[in-house]
């Protein structure tokens, strides 16, 4: 019989990795609560019409991505393939957005694609939602939170931002007419995806890869010079404020967003450690995706990035932590009452040393054995027990590393001792 193995693309995250994203989170939950975001964790099955409805029909991740199924109420359930249009539907269903509301979130999505470093077909997503302000400063707050991380991580010279403005529904449409209008004209140099997208999404031409499309683009008539007033003076504005706060960043007109409910300001983050997969994180504005979803007229502004592709730049740019020992203090013990002494001695110190790493040896073994698993777990310390440490009441302490460049010796102290003594050689 076989083995039964992962599903493709979606990978198990190991004890040798999870010290990392642990980093990450950490970082970035105490950065969301610095600038008043607060965390929301929505299901991770939604209706699917909500998918369609929020994403857009025509997005690629409605049309080819999305883990849909029928349950056995025959209702068409689809794993998330994206955090927004989950947190726009609990935050109207609960009545969250009378309210300015900064929310944000992590977890798991699903898009079927083909899996490749830094993309999987489960993965993970940190994004950030902030609703009810319809004006530029908070495009520039949701950035500005973004440019702090970087520099809290130690990238902020391996990441660049690209800005644009898509403008209103009315701008976005003209300037759709007139794109589609030149390309038609040229549809025979455009790759085979981009001819599809021609029909359904032609917005999304302007991202292509395809380097042949890309000079077709290249005498395409421009997207800002069909932006409305309004978002014209969004965009300005959104500018100056990042230029006050010292935020480099370049303009980019091609830049469009694979989703349908942006509107005004897009942005991403974008890197060249990577090789190609290059986005570390994107977002923008949809002031219209509450209304569109069933609540009242709201704005929003956003973004989301993905922890396993912040991850590799961070172990490519050499910003990962030192991988921590996985214990302080090793317990060894030998017989049946050296055991029982130094399992109650482990949960005593636990009580009155919280945070002290401390791994107790199980199943026996001779002291050889266990010592040799005390010294692989990177504990300062091992504590002994034995039959003679039971009868005098004490505990053997032997350094497993050197202190101040030189090996400090074993030594026997008193059971009633052995706190304040820890204490003393882990500075606890």
């Amino acid at each position: 019989m076989s083995n039964i193995r992962a599903i493709r693309g979606m990978n198990d995250i190991l004890p040798d990795v999870t010290p990392s994203w642990q980093y990450v989170e950490t970082v970035i939950g105490s950065l969301m609560a610095s600038y008043g975001y607060s965390e929301m964790r929505m299901p991770i099955v939604e209706q699917t019409d909500l998918f369609r409805r929020g994403v857009g029909e025509t997005t690629d991740i409605v049309e080819k991505e999305m883990y849909t199924f029928l349950d056995r109420n025959e209702e068409s359930l689809t794993l998330r393939p994206e955090g927004t249009a989950g947190c726009v539907r609990a935050a109207i269903q609960h009545g969250l957005l009378n309210t300015v509301q900064r929310l944000w979130y992590t977890g798991a999505m699903f898009r079927y694609e083909r899996p490749q470093k830094g993309r999987q077909r489960q993965f993970h997503q940190v994004g950030a939602e902030a609703f009810g302000v319809a004006s530029a400063d908070m495009d520039a707050e949701v950035i500005l939170l973004t440019a702090r991380l970087w520099r809290e991580l130690g990238i902020a010279e391996d990441v660049q931002l690209q800005l644009n403005s898509i403008g209103n529904a009315e701008s976005r449409n003209a300037y759709r007419d007139a794109l589609v209008a030149y390309l038609r004209e040229r549809v025979d140099a455009l790759d085979e995806d981009s001819q599809r997208r021609l029909a359904s999404n032609p917005l999304r031409i302007l991202d292509s890869k395809n380097q042949e499309t890309q000079a077709v683009l290249d005498g395409a008539p421009s997207l800002v010079d069909f932006l409305d007033e309004e978002s014209a003076a969004d965009f300005s504005r959104l500018r100056e404020l990042l230029d006050a706060a010292g935020v480099a960043y370049s303009l980019n007109p091609r830049l469009v967003r694979g989703l349908d409910y942006y509107n005004k300001t897009v942005f991403e983050w974008v890197t060249d450690r990577l090789g190609a997969q290059g986005t570390v994180c994107g977002g923008g504005r949809y002031d219209g995706l509450v209304e569109q979803l069933g609540g009242k007229s709201v704005p929003g502004v956003g973004f989301a990035m993905g922890i396993e592709r912040l991850v590799l730049l961070l172990e490519e740019c050499g910003q990962l932590p030192p991988a921590e020992a996985s214990a302080d203090v090793y317990v060894v013990s030998f017989g049946d009452s050296a055991q029982t002494e130094a399992l109650a001695a482990a949960e005593q110190l636990r009580d009155a040393l919280p945070g002290l790493r401390i791994v107790q040896h199980n199943g026996g073994g001779s002291f050889k054995s266990q010592m040799k698993k005390a010294d692989k777990s990177g504990a300062r310390l091992a504590l002994i027990w034995g039959d003679d440490e039971v009868a005098a009441n004490t505990v053997s302490i032997k350094p497993l590393r050197e202190q101040n460049n030189e090996r400090v010796g074993q030594q026997s102290v008193a059971r009633a001792e052995l706190e304040q003594t820890l204490r003393a050689l882990l500075a606890v």
